[in-house]
């Protein structure tokens, strides 16, 4: 019998949680999570972390773990899975990954590639070259020095051009080159993949509702004590949508209602974004939805069984 993972991805508020503990009861699984801004011990309601009810029904694994004080990458979660999936395996326990983080996904079905660091000041002098050239004539200039990247990044996406474009300038092979050399270190598993296709009425709900409970649970609290410890603004935690919205609320630059309204709209942006990643770098994953969960758990069921 061949050794199974499931993931389990999809946009914030679509029930992912909620699934993979249906799934896991019927099948002799845990869970571990996949989602970048769970894995913080500080923050549990801004980050809409599984309920102690919830950790209570199944087992689950690197969910609150490290403090908001410390840089945590994509890297660093993959070493950290590796060891929880063998663990579960070792344990005759299915492993199901859960959440929205699309990097920790592709770390498991494709690898991290071997990109060296590049240097600092080459960064930044690429960085000030875009923002010189506006983004149109620096895509012109960045297919004349790597014309792999044609067709493979959009023309007005930023953030993969300056990087496709430092990748050729420091280490002469395209970023494309590099991704070829990529691998999986779960090659020899049987990997089932799902996204949740939530439809976007159903899942502004959803977004509305969270909201509404995060404030409920006192989400205020995390922040104020976040504050509290003057961080780093580089650090990741820094990112959690609320963070920086109820910051303004506590030093009165705005009032409550406009800030809870701000989060919605922030919400709705991510999710938008994560569907919009789905479609462009998980095209062979089944997208499946269905309102009532344990409709939705039999379809998978139907699939992995």
């Amino acid at each position: 019998m061949s050794k199974k993972i499931i993931l389990i991805a999809g946009p914030t508020a679509s029930g992912k949680s909620k699934l993979a503990i249906e799934i896991a009861q019927k099948i002799k699984g845990e869970i571990i999570n996949a989602d970048s801004m769970q894995v913080y011990k500080e923050f549990s309601v801004l980050s809409s972390r599984p309920s102690s009810s919830d950790l209570k029904k199944i087992k689950h694994h690197l969910y609150g773990f490290i403090s908001i004080k410390k840089h945590f990458s994509t890297g660093a979660w993959l070493i950290l899975v590796k060891k929880k999936i063998n663990q579960c395996i070792k344990n005759k326990k299915i492993p199901i990954l859960v959440g929205g983080t699309g990097l920790y996904f592709e770390a498991i079905t494709k690898g991290i590639s071997k990109i060296p660091n590049i240097d600092f000041k080459l960064r930044n002098k690429i960085r000030a070259l875009q923002i010189k050239l506006g983004q149109k004539n620096f895509y012109q200039k960045l297919l004349n020095l790597d014309p792999l990247v044609k067709n493979k990044i959009e023309p007005f996406d930023v953030q993969r051009s300056i990087r496709a474009y430092e990748v050729k300038k420091f280490t002469k092979k395209s970023i494309f080159e590099w991704y070829k050399l990529t691998k999986s270190d779960f090659k020899q598993l049987e990997i089932f993949k799902f996204f949740i296709d939530i439809p976007r009425e159903k899942l502004l709900k959803n977004i509305l509702s969270r909201s509404k409970r995060m404030f409920k649970n006192n989400c205020i609290n995390e922040v104020k004590n976040f504050i509290k410890l003057n961080l780093d603004p580089s650090l990741s935690a820094n990112k959690i949508i609320g963070v920086q919205e109820i910051k303004t609320y506590l030093t009165g630059i705005s009032n409550l209602e406009k800030v809870k309204e701000l989060i919605n709209i922030k919400t709705r942006q991510y999710a938008k974004r994560q569907v919009t990643w789905s479609r462009g770098r998980m095209p062979d994953w089944k997208r499946e939805y269905s309102n009532s969960l344990s409709q939705l758990s039999k379809k998978i069921l139907k699939v992995i069984s």
